[in-house]
């Protein structure tokens, strides 16, 4: 039986793999916008329990894995960039400071008619650097920044400027593996020794 994930994300399929849990990939293009005065946390498991219940619908009697990553500073949300302007904006806000990682992970099964479902989520603490304009106009020319909660990838160049984080590091890369795995444990969608990832 393999997992399905409704997400397009490259890292969160690389992060499934590593751990040897089996998926199939079925994103969904579902538009990621707060609601006014909505909390982060209530903002991310939204998305996670959209995305998810979105794929079920279609596969029914499959279990879908969902999954909503934001960045947050002193209770704002920041997402994804619009542009190369919006990137550079989110890396002077992150600049020297703190921050945190949040990932809500939403499992879901539509059987007999019944949507079951389990939501959780996870958040890191993640400590930045002091960043010159220089280094913000460098990272942003990258192109690193443009697809990513929070106009960072932790994986990639901005490692450098990230002395520390508290928490899981994997959730700061898109997926919280050691939460989704005990979900789907917990749900005996996965065996005790894992599957063999479908490549």
């Amino acid at each position: 039986m393999a997992l399905i994930l409704a997400s397009a994300s490259p890292r969160r399929r690389e992060l499934l793999r590593a751990a040897g849990i089996a998926f199939e990939v079925q994103a969904t293009d579902i538009p990621e916008v707060p609601e006014p005065g909505e909390a982060p946390h209530a903002f991310a498991g939204r998305m996670a329990l959209h995305k998810a219940k979105t794929i079920a619908s279609w596969r029914v009697d499959e279990w879908v894995l969902g999954a909503d990553t934001i960045v947050v500073v002193d209770g704002t949300i920041l997402g994804k960039p619009r542009d190369e302007e919006d990137a550079a904006r989110m890396l002077r806000v992150l600049s020297g400071r703190q921050h945190d990682v949040i990932t809500a992970v939403c499992i879901c099964k539509l059987s007999s008619g019944i949507m079951g479902s389990d939501c959780l989520s996870e958040t890191t603490r993640v400590t930045f650097s002091e960043l010159s304009e220089e280094d913000i106009a460098f990272y942003v020319s990258t192109g690193e920044p443009m697809d990513k909660a929070g106009a960072y990838g932790i994986q990639g160049i901005a490692s450098r400027w990230i002395p520390r984080i508290e928490g899981d590091y994997s959730n700061v890369v898109g997926l919280p593996v050691a939460l989704v795995w005990s979900m789907l444990r917990g749900r005996g969608v996965v065996e005790h020794r894992g599957l063999k990832p479908l490549f």
